[in-house]
């Protein structure tokens, strides 16, 4: 049984499949947009055996591929049939909504290069009936602006209702690599004990044990990890009021390896253990 979790986002044109998709980004989700669906099996595949940290993907797949209609019957079929877990999310809307959206955005219909757009539009319709019966979910976009939508597809697909809304992610970094460039809040953490100039600390990184106790020992380390913990707990509900969906926090060292990685491992299962969904990396561990 595969533990990947895959949500196809499908629907008819102008019915908001790419405002679907960042929602999911944002909540955590691998996202891929207008992916042959041929390419479908290998791809999950690979993610499975080289990616496992990623256990959530989503995907835009629609009339774009011109096989798509003829292909994904039997693709999604053998892919449940060999245990992954295929959510197919179906968007749709009013003819007069999605003729409006057509006209006001310029774009040409993809089944209505030389004709009439809502003559692409009924086809379109017609073309994905079976398409819509085999859906799990469909969210029809008439009356809905792209923040609902938005809230719609998170809350449906958030892996708990005990989440929060936003999406933390958190970095490590050295600075002689340069600051993040999409930081909200950066915390520089060079003040720390350096284990790089312990002999028998400096090869390891921020992951390792010893590294880990000789950062976290001394006072300075626990008023500030005290502090910045204060912080958090003061600003992040005030950055969910105002509907921020991401907020991205840098600690730096001198190098990435050591310091940073030991705070922004603090720091990720403080956040974890509070409900919120993060996201982890460490952008410099291997430079150093």
């Amino acid at each position: 049984m595969k533990n990947l979790r895959v949500v196809i986002i499908t629907g008819l044109s102008g019915s908001g499949k790419s405002t679907a998709l960042r929602a999911l980004e944002d909540i955590g989700f691998f996202c891929v947009d207008n992916l042959p669906v041929v390419l479908l099996p290998k791809f999950l595949d690979i993610t499975t055996l080289s990616s496992p940290e990623i256990d959530r993907v989503a995907m835009v797949m629609d009339l774009r591929e011109r096989s798509f209609l003829d292909k994904y019957p039997r693709i999604f079929t053998r892919l449940k049939d060999k245990g992954y877990k295929i959510d197919i999310l179906f968007l749709e809307s009013s003819d007069d909504s999605l003729l409006h959206r057509f006209s006001e955005t310029r774009r040409i219909h993809p089944l209505s290069e030389k004709g009439p757009i809502m003559e692409g539009i009924l086809l379109e319709r017609e073309k994905l009936l079976s398409l819509k019966q085999m859906a799990d979910e469909i969210i029809d976009t008439t009356s809905i602006n792209v923040h609902q939508l938005k809230d719609i597809v998170q809350r449906h697909f958030r892996p708990s209702s005990g989440y929060h809304k936003m999406v933390v992610n958190v970095t490590s970094f050295g600075y002689r690599y340069g600051l993040p460039a999409d930081a909200d809040l950066v915390f520089d953490v060079r003040f720390l004990p350096n284990p790089y100039f312990v002999e028998n600390l400096k090869n390891f990184d921020g992951h390792h044990a010893a590294v880990k106790d000789y950062v976290l020992k001394n006072k300075e380390s626990k008023e500030f990890l005290k502090k910045i913990l204060d912080l958090m707990a003061l600003l992040i509900p005030l950055y969910e009021k105002e509907g921020k969906a991401r907020l991205n926090v840098a600690l730096g060292c001198t190098g990435g390896k050591h310091r940073s990685v030991v705070m922004a491992n603090e720091l990720s299962s403080y956040f974890s253990a509070m409900k919120y969904m993060v996201n982890l990396n460490h952008r410099d561990i291997n430079k150093s």
